[in-house]
């Protein structure tokens, strides 16, 4: 008989602790990612996380409850806060995120306390977004290492939006804030966006940011902001919606009266004397616009009576709101004030993203002087449905020598036949 084959035995398997094996700084950088209960409950993996959590760069104040952690109470984490703080090795903070609903009166010291313990461990960036009913009015802050703030249903006044104490503040969120300040100045900041916030002042606020690159006002309630110039913006998105209060008081008929002798107040109004544009002249320097609004809002159409040169822009974003005047008056002085525009986009009666057309074209050169830029190479027009409004844009953008292209998308096959019975150019 053949010798029998000894079996080969596997060699022993070694369990191997590989995070183990991360240095120290490792882990307490992965640690910080953790919601600060999970973050001290490592100390009792092994002896040598037991002071871990007590150096780690970042700090999440937040509630443990399972995908829910927004929405946690102040009140259930004010012990347990108050002596992780205490506890904690006086190390520099990377990141520090706050995030409660429901609050207080009593809780609102609390917040601000851990805000300026935040603060005071030179923190990089803050988050702090509260869901509650109350509006937490922030101490002001002062901090030479401050690049980030988001903010969330806070309220603002102007000593915290004065920021000449953070000088290297850079990207500032807002959203859903109470804004009670009459200006919000920062020579540092680089990004900006105000969001769902509101004022009750009588006044605009004035948004000195000149060195700002990126700027997002959406959905503001109250008085349009006033936008100081900005030379070095290269991107704004501009919003507004039913809850600006610049409203045309005789907007009856889809047209605004305008700066004339039977304009009304809102669209006589000089801007708290500051200057003859609200909007469009802080933002002349962008090289790509996104300029939306509803229905009778005065601010846009008022500040095209004195319409800046546009002498960087290179794509524009416009809604329906431009369409709207009898002659197409403010898409035409957009138009012929934006010398090296290369794209426009409309967006008519569709907010998208999905758009049941799409539209494209471009500008055919002619021989001669020409009213609108020479290098609108690209045009779209998107919308729903091909009707009486959208077919008068699509005949005014001809009268500017503007061809159409191709039919991109069309989902009801009406719609193309329309299209193909207008006209060949557009």
């Amino acid at each position: 008989m053949p010798p029998k084959r000894k079996r080969k035995i596997a060699p022993p398997v070694i369990a191997v602790d590989r995070i183990g094996d991360l240095p120290d700084h490792m882990l307490q950088h992965v640690i910080s990612f953790l919601p600060a209960q999970a973050a001290v409950r490592t100390c009792m993996l092994a002896r040598r996380w037991r002071h871990l959590w007590r150096s780690t760069s970042g700090l999440r104040i937040v509630s443990l409850h399972d995908k829910c952690y927004y929405y946690a109470d102040v009140q259930e984490l004010r012990k347990f806060v108050d002596h992780l703080l205490i506890l904690r090795e006086r190390t520099d903070l990377d990141t520090v995120e706050i995030k409660f609903g429901e609050f207080s009166q009593d809780d609102m010291p609390y917040l601000n306390l851990w805000i300026r313990f935040a603060v005071m461990s030179k923190v990089r960036a803050l988050t702090v977004h509260l869901d509650g009913s109350l509006f937490l009015y922030l101490d002001p802050l002062v901090s030479q290492h401050l690049r980030t703030l988001d903010l969330e249903g806070v309220g603002l006044e102007e000593s915290v939006l004065d920021f000449a104490s953070c000088p290297a503040l850079e990207d500032l969120k807002m959203c859903r804030c109470d804004i009670n300040a009459g200006r919000i100045a920062s020579r540092s900041l680089k990004h900006l966006s105000i969001f769902g916030c509101r004022s009750d002042l009588d006044c605009r606020i004035h948004v000195s940011t000149p060195g700002l690159v990126s700027l997002n006002l959406a959905d503001f309630a109250g008085k349009t902001p006033f936008l100081g110039n900005m030379a070095l913006l290269e991107r704004a998105r501009v919003y507004l919606s039913d809850s600006c209060e610049d409203d045309c008081l005789n907007y009856d008929s889809g047209a605004l009266c305008g700066a004339n002798d039977n304009a009304c107040a809102v669209c006589l109004d000089n801007n708290d004397g500051r200057s003859d544009c609200v909007i469009l002249g802080g933002i002349s320097n962008a090289k790509h616009l996104e300029l939306l609004s509803e229905g009778g809002k005065a601010t846009f159409t008022r500040d095209l009576k004195h319409c800046p040169t546009f002498s960087k822009l290179k794509t524009l974003l416009l809604n329906e709101y431009w369409c709207e005047a009898p002659g197409l008056d403010p898409l035409a002085c957009i138009l012929k004030n934006s010398p090296v525009l290369e794209k426009l986009t409309l967006h008519l009666f569709s907010w998208g993203p999905s758009h049941k057309v799409e539209i494209k074209g471009s500008y055919s050169r002619v021989e001669g002087a020409t009213a609108i830029s020479e290098h609108l190479n690209i045009v779209e027009v998107k919308c729903n449905v091909v009707d009486e409004k959208v077919l008068k844009v699509l005949k005014f953008l001809c009268s500017f020598n503007i061809k159409t292209v191709s039919v991109i998308k069309v989902v009801d096959m009406s719609i193309s036949s329309t299209l193909v019975s207008t006209s060949t150019n557009f």
